[in-house]
C-alpha cells in the first residue's frame, strides 16, 4: 500500500483524545501521512467541553488549499465544522481544488458529553452542501437522526436511514451503533451494491472518546491507500476495537482510546 496523503479538517481536542489529534495518531498508526486544517480549538477533557473559539471560515479555506496545492490529498476527512458558513467554504473546496479527491464526512453535531457542536443551519448546510460531495457518511445513531428527522434505534432503523442520507446525494453511509445497547455493536453500511452488516462484541468502557474520529479517519486511510470500502471499514472497525480495548485509562470521565496501540500493526 502506498503513503496515502490524508487531510482531516475538524477542531483541536488539547486532551488529546478526540478531533485533529486523534485523526493524526490513526493515520500514522495506519501508515499514512496526515495532514490538517483545523477549524476550531477547544477547551476541554475527558469530562466535558468547556468552550470552543472557532476559526474565521476564509482561514480555513486557504489553510486547505495551500496544502492542496502543493502535497496534495489522496483522502479528506471532515470533522467538526462548527457553522454553516464554515460547512459552506469547505463545499467550495471539494468542489474545485480537491474535485475528485474521496471524502469520508464525519458529521460532528453533538459531543460525547453533550455540547452542541453545530447549530440547525449548520445541519442544514451540511445536508445541503456537503452530504452530495460525500464518498462516505458515518454518522452515529443521534447524527443520523438529526438528519433524517426519525427515530433511529433498530437495524430496520439504521438501514432506512443509510438510504435517507443516500437519497441526500452521497455515496455511501455507514450508521454506527455505538450509542445502541446489547452486547454486540453492530454498524450498517449501505451503498449502491446493497446493504451489509458489520458485528463486533461490545466493550464495556468509559473510556470511549474519539472514536467517531477515529474510525473515520481509519477509513479514509484505507481508501487513501487504495483498499475497497467494505475492507477499509472492516480494517478501521478492528483498530478501533482494539485501540478501546487498550486504553490508557486516563481520565475521570470518557477518557481517550488507546491510538497507539501496535503501532504499524495494521499497516
Amino acid at each position: 500500500m502506498s503513503l496515502a496523503r490524508v487531510l482531516a479538517v475538524g477542531g483541536s481536542d488539547g486532551s488529546g483524545g478526540a478531533g485533529i489529534e486523534a485523526d493524526i495518531k490513526t493515520i500514522q498508526a495506519l501508515g499514512g501521512y496526515g495532514m490538517t486544517a483545523i477549524t476550531a480549538v477547544t477547551a476541554q477533557n475527558s469530562e466535558g467541553v468547556r468552550a470552543i473559539e472557532r476559526m474565521p471560515a476564509h482561514f480555513v479555506r486557504l489553510s486547505m488549499a495551500m496544502t492542496l496545492g502543493d502535497i496534495g490529498a489522496d483522502a479528506i476527512k471532515l470533522g467538526m465544522l462548527g457553522d454553516a458558513e464554515l460547512v459552506g467554504a469547505v463545499a467550495e473546496i471539494l468542489l474545485g481544488e480537491a474535485a475528485g479527491v474521496q471524502v469520508i464526512l464525519d458529521p460532528v453535531m453533538v459531543s460525547t458529553s453533550g455540547a452542541m457542536l453545530l447549530p440547525a443551519d449548520g445541519v442544514a448546510a451540511l445536508r445541503r452542501r456537503l452530504i452530495p460531495l460525500a464518498s462516505l457518511v458515518t454518522p452515529n445513531l443521534l447524527e443520523a437522526q438529526a438528519l433524517v428527522g426519525f427515530a433511529v434505534r433498530t437495524p430496520g432503523e439504521m438501514k432506512a436511514a443509510g438510504e435517507a442520507i443516500r437519497a441526500m446525494g452521497a455515496a455511501c453511509v455507514l450508521i454506527k451503533g455505538g450509542h445502541g445497547q446489547g452486547k454486540v455493536l453492530s454498524d450498517i453500511l449501505v451503498s449502491a451494491a446493497g446493504v451489509e452488516e458489520f458485528f463486533l462484541p461490545r466493550i464495556e468502557t468509559r473510556h470511549t472518546h474519539g472514536t467517531g474520529c477515529t474510525l473515520a479517519s481509519a477509513i479514509a486511510t484505507g481508501l487513501g491507500q487504495g483498499m475497497g470500502l467494505v475492507d477499509a471499514v472492516r480494517r478501521a472497525r478492528y483498530y478501533v476495537q482494539d485501540a478501546i480495548a487498550n486504553g490508557p485509562g486516563f481520565g475521570r470521565g470518557h477518557g481517550p482510546i488507546g491510538h497507539g496501540y501496535r503501532l504499524g500493526a495494521y499497516v
